[in-house]
């Protein structure tokens, strides 16, 4: 049995939904970051960094979300979720590295600067910032990345969970989608997915 360790409004979306697009057996489990759940000893044990995802396996536990989407599209190899052809599985993976390596910390700035600089000054001058660089980022995903009309092409994959997380931030972040309109065309195929639809009764 999987156990899917995450919370609202965080990148464990991506692997949820992931996991019931894969028709995978498994369980959810939330972390009640309101209490501080993520800093308790019982889920310092599963991931010690006291973030989610965090993926439970009969193997062991993964955390870091493209390691996790990765996961999930191997092990399920029938529901077709990741390239088999090692350059574009390499492909995904620049991807989805790039959202969590770049988009995903341009968009922590916004209510995480404390992780920088304890200069309250410092913090708010990274605030101010999150808007450009998420449309920046937003730009780059419209023109290199999103192929269209899913991230790589055709094929649904590991990608598109991550990319509509994404996006949702970008809507907040200060992202006029408009100005993006296969951006916009993804978010909204996916938000007509069962799977998608099923997941964020939890994520709400």
């Amino acid at each position: 049995m999987i156990t899917l360790c995450y919370a609202k409004g965080t990148a464990a979306l991506a692997p949820h939904i992931l996991l019931e697009e894969a028709g995978a057996d498994y369980t959810a489990r939330l972390v009640d970051f309101s209490a501080a759940e993520q800093q308790s000893p019982d889920y310092l044990a599963i991931n010690p960094k006291g973030r989610v995802p965090a993926l439970i396996t009969e193997q062991g536990t993964l955390t870091e979300t493209p390691a996790i989407l990765a996961y999930i599209a191997q092990v399920f190899p029938a529901a077709r979720l990741a390239p088999t052809d090692p350059f574009f599985f390499a492909e995904a993976q620049a991807f989805n590295l790039y959202l969590a390596a770049t988009v995903h910390v341009n968009h922590a700035h916004k209510q995480r600067g404390a992780r920088w600089t304890d200069d309250a000054a410092a913090q708010e001058k990274m605030r101010e910032k999150v808007p450009a660089n998420m449309t920046d980022c937003a730009r780059i995903i419209e023109q290199h990345y999103l192929k269209g009309p899913w991230v790589m092409g055709e094929a649904y994959s590991m990608c598109d969970p991550y990319l509509f997380v994404i996006t949702r931030w970008m809507k907040v972040d200060g992202v006029n989608l408009d100005d993006f309109p296969a951006l916009s065309a993804h978010f909204s195929a996916m938000q007509d997915r069962p799977a998608v639809q099923k997941v964020m009764q939890l994520h709400s």
